[in-house]
C-alpha cells in the first residue's frame, strides 16, 4: 500500500480524498495555484505544492508541474480527482513513464473513453445500445445543418472532448444547428482545447441514469447500482439520487451488465462510470464512459456502504477486489444537492466573492456534507462555483426528501448568492417527490425561470411563530441591558402587528411552561427552543413539528428563510404599524436604457458597434464566466447609443456593457 499520495485537485473533491486517505494511514500532499494558496484542502494535506499562477491553464492543468511536485515530495502515486487531468490519457502516460502510480484506469481506458466520438463507435462494436447519430467531426456551419437535417431534429451538438456541461447545445431546427456549431466549437476550445464537435439524436423526454463500475488490475469488474441524474440545467447535474425511482431490477440488471461489458473490454481498472439516456419505455442508449470518479459518487456510497475513493486507490496499489457481484445490495435511498455560488433569480448567473458566513447542518447517520471551502473563503471566477455538495440519506426516498430538505432549511451561507432557495422549490415539488422527472424537468418546471420559492400555509405559520418569538426575545435582551424596561413598551402579551408578505396580522406572545406561544389569526402555536439573540439559525419545535429557520436581523425587521423561501417579516407595535404605512416606497432607478453586465466575466467578444439598430433577440456580445459563454441577446429593437467597454474586458455584476437611446 501506498505510504503518501499527491491529490492533482482543488476544492471538495480535494479534501473527500484527504478524508479516506487519512483514514488509511496514508499521508497526503495537496497542489494549489496562487489563489488557492488558503483553501481547505490546502490546510487539510499533510504538505502542499504551489503549482503557479490562479488559472488553471498556468496551474492545476500543467502535467510537468504536478509531476515535479510528486517527486519533490516522495508521492508514490497521484489522485486526480475529476476534471482537470483525470481523463489526460497523455497524463496518464507520463506518471507510467516516472514510475508514480496513476489512482485511475490505464491508457487504454481513458484514451477510448475519453474520446467521446471514439467510445461510440467503441461501444456499438462492443454491442451496447448507442444513440442514433453520425460520429462525423462537424468542419463548419453548414455541415452541421446538413448532418442535422439528415439525423432529424431535435439534436445535440458535442464536443467530441467535453464533459460538465460544456460545449454542448441542442437545436431543433437549421439556424439553431449553425449557432450551436459555433458555440460548442467556441466552448470546446475554450474548456478543453480541442474544436472537434459531433451530433446525435437528441432524445425526447429522456432520463440520465448511470451505472457506477468498480474494477481491477486482474480482470474483475463489477456494478453497484444506478444513478438517477435527470435534474439538470444547461446540462449541469444539479441533483442526483440512487436508487433511481424509474428503474426495475431487470432494466438495472441489463444496464449493468451492458455496463460491466465494455469495462472489460477496455480492461477497465477503477472507478469508473457508464452513463446511459433512458426513454419513457425505459429503453437505453450508452451516452459516455466517465473514466474516473464522479461528482455525485456519494450516493452510491451512502446506499452500498462502500468508500470509493478507497477502493481506487486499492486498485491502483494492484489490490484485488475483495467484493464480488452477489456483495452488492442496495440499502435505502440517498439524495445529493449540489451547492453552487450562484444566483437562480438573475438566471442562474454565478456569483463570486468571499463567504462571510459559512455554517453547514450537522452531519449525522442522515446527513453528509462535502465541501472545499470555510468561512471566509473565496469563491474564484477561475474555477467551478461550486460551494458544497449535501447528501442525504433514508430507508425511503421519502425519507431521503424530508432529511435533505431539513438539511438544506439548516445550511447557512451568506456573502454570495447560492441555489439553496432553488434546490429547496425543487425538493418541495409534487412533481419530483412523485419520481415523475426527466432531464427537462428544470426547463420545463421553471419556463420563465426561477422568482423565489412558493410560501405555503405551514410555512408562513412558522414564519409567523418565530417573527414573533424572535422580537420577544430581542425586547427581553434589550431589558436585560438597560436594567429595567420602556415605561411606554408593551408587554409579550400585548397585540402586535406582524406583516408577512404585505399582510398585517394581529399577534400576542406568551410564556409556557416549557416555553412559549404565539396566538395569531385564532390559532395557538406553542413553541420550544433555545434560540439566543445573535444567533442567525432558529431552531426548535413548532407544535411538535421540527423546524430550523433563518434569521438576518435588518433595521426595522428580520428576513427570515424557510423551505427555500425569504420574506421580510415586520413586527410591531399598533402605532408603529400606522406611521410604517404612511412611509413611502422607494423605487429603484430606471436601468432600461443600459444592457448591464449579469455576471462577474470576461467579455469575449462585442458582436454590435455604436450608432448600430439592432433588432429584438439580436446577439450583442458574448460574457465569459466559469468557463461557460453566455450570450447576451437585445430585449427589445433600438439604436446603440455608446459602448463603454471592448473584448477582454473583465467586468462586475451590473457594470454597463452597452447603452441604448
Amino acid at each position: 500500500m501506498f505510504t503518501k499520495i499527491l491529490i492533482a485537485n482543488r476544492g471538495e473533491i480535494a479534501c473527500r480524498v484527504i478524508k479516506t486517505a487519512r483514514r488509511m494511514g496514508i499521508k497526503t500532499v495537496a497542489v494549489y495555484s496562487d489563489a488557492d494558496a488558503e483553501a481547505l484542502h490546502v490546510l487539510m494535506a499533510d504538505e502542499k505544492v504551489c503549482i503557479g499562477a490562479a488559472p488553471a491553464a498556468e496551474s492545476y492543468l500543467i502535467a510537468d508541474k504536478i509531476i515535479e511536485a510528486a517527486k519533490e515530495t516522495g508521492a508514490e502515486a497521484i489522485h486526480p480527482g475529476y476534471g482537470f487531468l483525470s481523463e489526460n490519457a497523455a497524463f496518464c502516460e507520463r506518471l507510467r513513464a516516472e514510475g508514480i502510480a496513476f489512482i485511475g484506469p490505464d491508457v487504454k481506458a481513458i484514451g477510448v473513453m475519453g474520446d467521446k466520438i471514439e467510445s461510440k463507435k467503441f461501444a456499438a462494436k462492443a454491442g451496447v445500445n448507442t444513440v442514433p447519430g453520425s460520429a462525423e467531426i462537424i468542419t463548419d456551419a453548414d455541415h452541421a445543418v446538413k448532418i442535422s437535417a439528415t439525423i432529424g431534429y431535435p439534436v445535440m451538438i458535442k464536443a467530441s472532448a467535453g464533459g460538465g456541461g460544456k460545449g454542448m447545445r441542442i437545436a431543433r431546427n437549421d439556424k439553431e444547428a449553425a449557432e450551436g456549431f459555433a458555440s460548442a466549437t467556441s466552448e470546446a476550445i475554450s474548456s478543453f482545447g480541442d474544436h472537434r464537435v459531433f451530433i446525435e439524436k437528441y432524445i425526447e423526454q429522456p432520463r440520465h441514469i448511470e451505472i457506477q463500475v468498480l474494477g481491477d488490475r486482474h480482470g474483475n469488474v463489477i456494478y453497484l447500482g444506478e444513478r438517477e441524474c435527470s435534474i439538470q440545467r444547461r446540462h449541469q447535474k444539479v441533483i442526483e439520487e440512487a436508487p433511481s425511482p424509474f428503474i426495475d431490477a431487470d432494466t438495472r440488471k441489463k444496464m449493468g451488465e451492458q455496463a460491466v461489458a465494455l469495462s472489460k473490454e477496455v480492461d477497465y481498472c477503477s472507478a469508473g462510470t457508464v452513463e446511459f439516456i433512458v426513454d419513457r419505455a425505459r429503453n437505453f442508449y450508452f451516452l459516455e464512459m466517465n473514466t474516473r470518479l464522479q461528482v455525485e459518487h456519494p450516493v452510491t456510497e451512502m446506499i452500498t456502504g462502500i468508500d470509493l475513493v478507497e477502493q481506487m486507490i486499492r486498485v491502483a496499489a494492484g489490490e484485488t477486489l475483495a467484493l464480488s457481484q452477489n456483495d452488492i445490495k442496495l440499502n435505502g435511498w440517498a439524495i445529493e444537492s449540489r451547492i453552487y455560488a450562484e444566483d437562480p433569480l438573475r438566471g442562474f448567473l454565478p456569483s463570486v466573492g468571499r463567504v462571510v458566513k459559512y455554517m453547514p447542518p450537522e452531519e449525522s447517520d442522515h446527513i453528509r456534507v462535502d465541501t472545499g471551502i470555510y468561512e471566509g473563503s473565496e469563491i474564484s471566477i477561475h474555477y467551478d462555483p461550486m460551494i458544497a455538495k449535501l447528501i442525504s440519506y433514508g430507508e425511503t426516498r421519502d425519507q431521503a426528501i424530508s432529511h435533505m430538505r431539513q438539511g438544506l432549511d439548516r445550511f447557512y451561507i451568506r456573502g454570495l448568492s447560492h441555489n439553496i432557495a432553488f434546490l429547496a422549490d425543487v425538493l418541495n415539488s409534487p412533481r419530483f417527490q412523485s419520481g415523475d422527472i426527466t432531464t427537462n424537468y428544470i426547463a420545463e418546471e421553471y419556463a420563465e425561470g426561477f422568482a423565489g420559492g412558493r410560501v405555503t400555509a405551514e410555512s408562513r405559520q412558522i414564519m409567523i411563530a418565530v417573527a414573533q418569538t424572535v422580537h420577544a426575545f430581542e425586547c427581553g435582551r434589550r431589558a436585560q441591558i438597560s436594567g429595567k424596561m420602556d415605561e411606554d413598551a408593551p408587554d409579550y402579551q400585548d397585540n402586535w402587528v406582524i406583516t408577512l408578505d404585505g399582510e398585517n396580522l394581529t399577534s400576542s406572545f406568551f410564556a409556557t411552561e416549557d416555553g412559549c406561544a404565539v396566538l395569531s389569526g385564532g390559532e395557538t402555536l406553542n413553541i420550544v427552543t433555545d434560540w439566543l439573540p445573535g444567533n442567525p439559525r432558529f431552531q426548535g419545535r413548532i407544535n411538535d413539528t421540527e423546524v430550523c429557520v433563518e434569521v438576518d436581523k435588518l433595521s426595522d425587521g428580520y428576513l427570515l428563510t424557510h423551505s427555500g423561501v425569504a420574506e421580510k417579516v415586520f413586527v410591531r407595535t399598533l402605532r408603529e404599524a400606522e406611521l410604517a404605512a404612511l412611509m413611502p416606497e422607494k423605487m429603484p432607478p430606471d436601468m432600461s436604457a443600459f444592457l448591464l453586465c449579469p455576471m462577474p466575466g470576461l467579455i469575449m467578444s462585442i458582436e454590435v458597434a455604436e450608432g448600430d439598430d439592432v433588432k429584438a433577440g439580436q446577439i450583442l456580445c458574448v460574457v465569459e464566466a466559469m468557463k461557460m459563454e453566455n450570450i447576451l441577446r437585445a430585449e427589445k429593437d433600438a439604436r446603440i447609443k455608446k459602448i463603454p467597454v471592448k473584448a477582454g474586458d473583465s467586468l462586475a455584476v451590473d457594470d454597463i456593457i452597452i447603452e441604448f437611446n
